[in-house]
């Protein structure tokens, strides 16, 4: 069996209120030195076979199809062992 690991963020030129209200959140806790949040998605699929190409294409179908909204986000593939 194979798990890939999808993690979806949105484009970096897409706002990102999420991000922006644990930014402000982080610096009322005295976390000042952080300067940036972006908020996304962690998918882990576990797909029947070897962990290899297929298995890694089939996940990136998966994903272009239904993790991940193409127009405001981008994704990316990891296997894990």
């Amino acid at each position: 069996m194979a798990r890939v690991i999808v993690d979806v963020m949105l484009k970096s030129e897409i706002h990102d209120p999420q991000g922006e209200a644990v930014l402000s959140a982080s610096h009322r806790l005295g976390f000042g030195n952080v300067t940036g949040v972006r908020q996304g998605k962690r998918f882990e699929l576990d797909i029947d076979g070897p962990a290899g190409d297929a298995a890694l294409a089939r996940a990136e179908e998966l994903a272009r199809e239904l993790l991940a909204n193409p127009v405001i986000e981008e994704f990316s593939l990891s296997f894990v062992e």
